[in-house]
């Protein structure tokens, strides 16, 4: 084996993809008193971590990630209380629209007594109370938690990586592509950038699809993962509209995870349409309300292979935001339904039933992503369960 060329940068870990699961990986690394490197293609994230709602809503995951998705509750708070990182605790409310949905929204309250995490079901006026922006002959009833939060997507990373900055521990190279990476030893991994500079580590972490597929492309295709292209839009600001916190509804209801551990779910989901517009984009209705008062609405769901990314084209489709429009105004009345600005993200999901793709290339040189749409909610907790794992405490 070759040995670690002179004068290269050594770290205990070297973490490629500066994103959600890869920033939360450095910090609890830092936190466990390690040295840490990240290395990011970009000159900042631009991509999934920040183009989505910031809804942080453990209440939408199984059971198995929902244990994540509640430690990363706590680890919101902690970094809040250190830093602002943009995170509010305005809770998350469920809003059923007819019967079916209050049937499954009485059957996750039941399920989260069970698991020891509050909520609330909440009556028509209780709702309206809380939400005033709420159409009455929508709201059959919701279900709240209280404890759930949510932040600024284009700002919470950003927050973060000053965070670490303050840290003697972390140094970070962002504009910097990896285009390899060498196992000299099993713990000493040397990694090459386009930049010219090599890195070296103990262990490695790839948390971005991009780089697993460039730097590793056979086990990439193996991996069978996809890509979800998700389209979203932001209505003016209008802070004389109260929208607290999260807000999910009944298309929300009758696609989020925590919802299939109901015992009406089957057969609640053997009676819906396959032919609406709605479930052929994968529609669902989400609100968020920033602080300037601008509204985030959404979202849709198109799928293709990872390994064929142009199969969901670059367009925003206006038939999509219409339909959006259409059934947001079924929900709410608001002061303004004009459009600020649309856009769309894309993340990595995997297929595999453990909800994320790990695996380990070289000993010490480990993949972490494909976490889909549960990255702004459980990447904080996961993170520190896995490297727990990895380091065999």
């Amino acid at each position: 084996m070759n040995a670690e060329k002179p004068g290269t940068q050594h770290s205990d870990l070297l973490i490629v993809g500066a994103g959600i699961l890869g920033s939360f990986y450095a910090y609890h690394a830092l936190q466990r008193g390690l040295s840490v490197t990240l290395v990011e293609r970009n000159a900042r994230p631009t991509g999934a971590t920040t183009r989505n709602f910031g809804q942080v809503v453990p209440s939408g995951l199984d059971q198995s990630w929902q244990i994540h998705g509640r430690e990363s509750l706590r680890i919101y708070q902690e970094l809040q209380s250190q830093t602002e990182l943009s995170v509010r605790q305005n809770g998350s409310i469920y809003i059923a629209s007819d019967d079916d949905e209050c049937t499954l929204i009485e059957e996750l309250h039941q399920i989260n007594r069970q698991s020891d995490y509050r909520s609330e079901l909440l009556t028509p006026d209780q709702c309206r109370s809380k939400y005033p922006n709420l159409r009455s002959d929508y709201c059959r009833g919701g279900l709240f938690f209280p404890e759930e939060v949510s932040v600024n997507p284009r700002q919470m990373i950003h927050h973060l990586h000053d965070q670490l900055r303050t840290q003697t521990n972390f140094k970070h190279r962002f504009e910097t592509p990896v285009h390899k990476v060498n196992p000299l030893k099993p713990d000493l991994i040397e990694v090459e950038t386009s930049t010219g500079e090599t890195l070296s580590a103990n262990k490695v972490i790839v948390c971005c699809g991009s780089e697993f597929q460039t730097l590793f492309p056979n086990h990439f295709r193996k991996s069978e993962m996809k890509l979800c292209k998700l389209q979203m839009l932001r209505l003016v600001s209008q802070p004389q509209a109260v929208l607290p916190g999260n807000i999910l509804t009944g298309l929300s209801i009758r696609r989020y995870e925590s919802f299939s551990q109901c015992p009406s779910w089957d057969a609640i989901k053997a009676n819906e349409s396959k032919e609406t517009f709605a479930h052929q984009w994968g529609l669902h209705i989400l609100f968020k309300q920033e602080l300037d008062g601008s509204i985030i609405l959404g979202d849709s769901h198109d799928y293709t292979s990872s390994d064929q990314p142009t199969g969901l084209g670059f367009d925003i489709r206006s038939d999509v935001n219409e339909a959006i429009l259409k059934e947001a105004k079924r929900i709410m009345d608001l002061p303004s339904w004009d459009i600020e600005t649309t856009w769309y993200g894309i993340y990595s999901q995997t297929s595999h039933p453990s909800g994320i793709h790990l695996e380990t290339i070289f000993p010490n040189v480990h993949i972490t992503t494909g976490i889909g749409g549960k990255g702004m909610t459980s990447s904080a907790g996961f993170t520190r369960n896995h490297l727990t794992k990895l380091y065999n405490d």
